[in-house]
């Protein structure tokens, strides 16, 4: 698993995150606390609080290609803290 600390402070940014990650075919989620929402669900990410930072954790399994996992971590470099 790969964890990554991200800012999404606005609701554009949460628009353009989300549209990058439905690229992958790959498990994402963030976590807030306790709480854990799919990283590709732009209801369940606005459930977040948003004011702080959130860690994206992406499930790297037998079937993932590692460097799809590092193509994704560029696309989104720009949200990364």
């Amino acid at each position: 698993m790969r964890k990554v600390e991200i800012k999404l402070s606005l609701a554009e940014n949460v628009k353009t995150f989300v549209n990058t990650v439905n690229k992958y075919d790959f498990d994402m989620d963030l976590r807030a606390g306790r709480h854990v929402v799919d990283a590709k669900s732009i209801l369940g990410i606005f459930s977040l609080d948003l004011s702080r930072p959130i860690t994206l954790e992406v499930t790297d399994g037998d079937r993932v290609d590692q460097a799809m996992v590092d193509a994704l971590m560029e696309e989104i470099k720009p949200f990364i803290v």
